[in-house]
C-alpha cells in the first residue's frame, strides 16, 4: 500500500508522518499492494483534521475526523475508516485483499456490533425544472435541506449542490 500524506495550511514534519505512515500502513492487509491511500493533515483555528481518502477497484472510502488533537484525528479517522471496511466486508470482499479478513481481530477498534444495512423506506418524485446555481441555492436554503437536486438551466444537466460542513456551498456536476 502506498501513502502519501499531504499537510493542508500545515507542514509535516518527519515525525507525523512516520505516525501516520506507521498508522495507515496497518490497513494493507485489507487491500491490495498496489492501492493508494490519499492523506490530507490540516488545521483550522483549533480544529485538527485528518482525512484519509483510499480509491481502489472503482470504490473510494473515505473518512473525516475533527478534534482538538491530530493524534486523536488521525486514530478516529482511521477507526471510521475500519469501520467502514467491517460493515460493508461482504459486498468489498471481491475487491478486497484476498486475506483481508483472515484475521479476525481488528486493527482499530475494540468491537464491533452488525448494524442492519439502511432500508429505502421513502420515494419522493418531482419535477426537476431548470434553473440556475443561485436560484437552485436558494430553493435549498428555502426547502431546509443539506442538499438540492436541479437542472442546470445553461447545460440542461442535472446536478446536486449540498451545504459542506465549512458552511459553503458543494457541487456535483453530471455529463
Amino acid at each position: 500500500m502506498n501513502i502519501i500524506i499531504q499537510g493542508k495550511g500545515m507542514d509535516v514534519s518527519e515525525y507525523l508522518s512516520g505516525i501516520v505512515q506507521k498508522k495507515v500502513g496497518k490497513l494493507k492487509r485489507y487491500f491490495k499492494p498496489e492501492t493508494i491511500a490519499h492523506v490530507t493533515l490540516s488545521i483550522e483555528k483549533s480544529r485538527h483534521i485528518a482525512e484519509v481518502t483510499i480509491p481502489f477497484d472503482g470504490i473510494v472510502l473515505r473518512a473525516e475526523e475533527t478534534s482538538t488533537d491530530m493524534y486523536a484525528s488521525i486514530d478516529g479517522v482511521l477507526k471510521k475508516l475500519e469501520h467502514q471496511i467491517v460493515k460493508h466486508r461482504t459486498k468489498l470482499e471481491k475487491r478486497l485483499h484476498h486475506d483481508a479478513f483472515k484475521e479476525e481481530e481488528m486493527l482499530f477498534h475494540d468491537a464491533f456490533v452488525e448494524e442492519e444495512s439502511a432500508k429505502l423506506v421513502k420515494t419522493k418524485k418531482f419535477n426537476v425544472k431548470p434553473m440556475s446555481l443561485d436560484e437552485a441555492s436558494l430553493q435549498m436554503e428555502l426547502v431546509g435541506h443539506n442538499f438540492f437536486v436541479y437542472r442546470d438551466a445553461e447545460y440542461d444537466e442535472i446536478n446536486v449542490i449540498y451545504k459542506r460542513k465549512d458552511g459553503n456551498i458543494g457541487l456535483i456536476e453530471t455529463n
